[in-house]
């Protein structure tokens, strides 16, 4: 063989073998920066490794379940369920986006970006004593895609194909290159037992405990009234890095509760141990007990630095009423947020602006030169605002007098086409301008009833309409609603997760988070080349162009956000003294061994009533 033709197919091999030259690694990061702990390192810092064991964390679950799998869209799943599946890689709490590995021993990222392998670890197990195997991670991705919830086919929409390579070693193959958060992603997958679904049907709900590899399994089901977890005795995770400091309670008990302010009621009789506490008010007024003042029960707010996201009222763009944006923009005029914050909300609350305050990500001021060539050949059809204005909610004075407000909406009403006919708004055909608001949470209405009279007086006629949880949901996957209040939560690194949010590929997906049918050609450019981004700041500069024309769009009224977590516990629960910044981290706290627990020092109340419907699902966070 000549010299020439062996280097040749030297070559060939190693461009055929590319699958091959990437260099496992403990954990990978988005843009290839070092990750914060090294490959030996012992815990993270946001932990105390030698936290206690043992002790039943008691919580209080909101309305109900009737299913044990989270990962369809059909049923109400049941809290916590996390807590029995491992995943492929552990997401650090104190970094903006790094995935240490869990189930994987070494992740392999191809540096073209046109793969990720996964070397799984050898002694994963089920809690049947069976292996976690390559098989595993690939009947998971692939029954997520065919039968799963919509998120997931727009989530990992860019992989090609899943590829076993041996019994511990897996590899997802990308249709392209430009999705860097992909492997990230990817690492974030639950491994399901492959051998445990081959007997049952993956697109049913179920109340039978399914089978996992996770640090709990489930002893206990009583339908939407109660969910009991116990630690796995062998668990074959407990001595990892990631693991460690973690999940130290011997038992977890959910108990269900008809809505918030029974949960309430109960939790400060002692009935459960933890209260993440969403509503001003109750923050203000509902914990004046003497076992505050003795130190029994403690009540404190975490700093959250996590972006606040939106929240807002959302309009559904699927309904013709709601297709104009000057419709939208008066309707969001009338809500008076300095005077519901100031009467309702003790002042606790800062209005949202941006779809990422709390953050660099915030679009302010006016685009600067990279946000421009961003936005520029999309300007004949974006709002003239995007460029030349800076997106501020309508303020108010607070008194409750909004006639400012209410001339400029009557004015953007009548370029719509609307006009005042007896005491009515109707367009040209005399139809009246009325929708209906779908609810799920008592406690919200409080807030609608100010915003239904201020609507009513510009002749708007909007019908507050409140379901249980199981017809809400069906009603949102069903897009059978007018206007909701809802939550696009974010994180530090946003991704793939804005298609399912924002990306007209998923506004007619049944449970898709498109809760609005977006449907655009600006937002879906911005979106596919926000998840293309090369570099933390071209990341930044796509999400601040995006934000902007949300922003303009006018798809939600504003709600408000609070940058701290309320939080309400009872001794002898305890947390680490250096908390994650980027979450409360509840599974990192422990039971002190010696102290009695809250129950056994409170006055005893009757058994709550838990048949009823889970409200968490109607909002994602400071809900009133």
């Amino acid at each position: 063989m000549s010299k020439m033709r062996h280097i040749a197919l030297l070559l060939g091999f190693c461009f055929s073998s590319s699958h091959l030259l990437a260099a496992g690694q403990h954990a990978i990061t988005l843009y290839d920066e070092a990750p914060k702990y090294p490959a030996d390192f012992q815990h993270f810092d946001y932990v105390n490794p030698d936290a206690p064991q043992g002790g039943t964390l008691r919580l209080g679950g909101f309305g109900s379940f009737d299913s044990l799998h989270p990962y369809i869209s059909k049923g109400v799943a049941g809290d916590q369920l996390h807590l029995l599946y491992e995943t492929l890689t552990f997401h650090s709490l104190d970094e903006p986006f790094t995935e240490y590995g869990l189930l994987a021993e070494t992740i392999e990222k191809d540096p073209a970006n046109q793969w990720v392998r996964f070397t799984l670890r050898p002694q994963a197990r089920f809690h049947d004593g069976q292996p976690v195997t390559a098989n595993d991670v690939a009947f998971t991705f692939n029954a997520l895609m065919e039968h799963g919830a919509p998120g997931y086919k727009a989530y990992y929409a860019d992989v090609d194909k899943v590829v076993v390579e041996s019994e511990r070693q897996v590899r997802f193959d990308f249709k392209h290159s430009h999705n860097r958060e992909l492997p990230m992603i990817l690492g974030q997958l639950p491994v399901l037992p492959a051998h445990w679904w081959a007997e049952r049907d993956f697109s049913k709900t179920t109340l039978e405990p399914p089978l996992g590899s996770g640090p709990y399994k489930i002893t206990q089901v009583e339908a939407g009234r109660q969910l009991s977890f116990s630690k796995v005795a062998d668990w074959w995770g407990k001595d990892l890095a990631v693991n460690r400091g973690f999940y130290n309670f011997a038992k977890v008990q959910i108990d269900y509760y008809r809505d918030n302010t029974v949960a309430l009621e109960a939790f400060k009789a002692g009935q459960f141990d933890f209260f993440l506490e969403m509503s001003s008010k109750n923050w203000a007024t509902a914990y004046d007990t003497p076992a505050i003042k003795d130190g029994r029960l403690i009540k404190e707010e975490l700093a959250n630095r996590n972006p606040a996201g939106m929240q807002g009222f959302v309009f559904n763009l699927r309904r013709p009423l709601f297709a104009d944006r000057r419709v939208r923009e008066a309707l969001s005029l009338l809500f008076d947020f300095e005077w519901t914050n100031r009467q309702l909300f003790y002042g606790a609350y800062t209005r949202t602006r941006s779809y990422f305050d709390n953050s660099e990500l915030a679009a302010t001021g006016l685009p600067d030169t990279h946000q421009q060539y961003l936005l520029e050949p999309w300007r004949k059809h974006l709002p003239a605002e995007v460029f030349d204005k800076e997106y501020q909610p309508s303020k108010t004075d607070g008194s409750g007098v909004i006639r400012e407000q209410r001339r400029a909406a009557f004015k953007l009403l009548q370029e719509a086409g609307w006009r005042i006919e007896g005491d009515q708004l109707v367009n040209a055909q005399g139809q009246p301008l009325r929708f209906e608001f779908l609810l799920a949470q008592t406690d919200f209405e409080r807030v609608l009833l100010p915003y239904k009279r201020n609507l009513k007086e510009l002749g708007i006629e909007m019908e507050i309409r409140r379901v249980d949880v199981s017809q809400y949901i069906n009603r949102l996957r069903s897009r059978d609603f007018d206007m909701i209040v809802s939550g696009f939560g974010q994180s530090s690194s946003p991704g793939n997760e804005q298609l399912e949010y924002w990306h007209s590929s998923s506004a007619d997906n049944p449970g898709s988070r498109n809760l609005m049918g977006l449907k655009d050609p600006a937002v879906d450019a911005l979106v596919e080349s926000l998840i293309k981004s090369t570099t933390r700041e071209n990341l930044i500069n796509h999400v601040r162009a995006l934000d902007r024309v949300l922003q303009w769009g006018h798809y939600v009224v504003p709600n408000w956000y609070v940058d701290t977590w309320r939080v309400a516990y009872w001794q002898p629960l305890q947390r680490p003294a250096n908390p994650a910044p980027l979450d409360y981290a509840l599974f990192t706290w422990w039971k002190a061994p010696t102290e009695p627990s809250a129950a056994a020092t409170a006055a005893p109340t009757p058994a709550p009533d838990n048949a009823a419907i889970s409200d968490a699902a109607v909002t994602d966070k400071d809900a009133e």
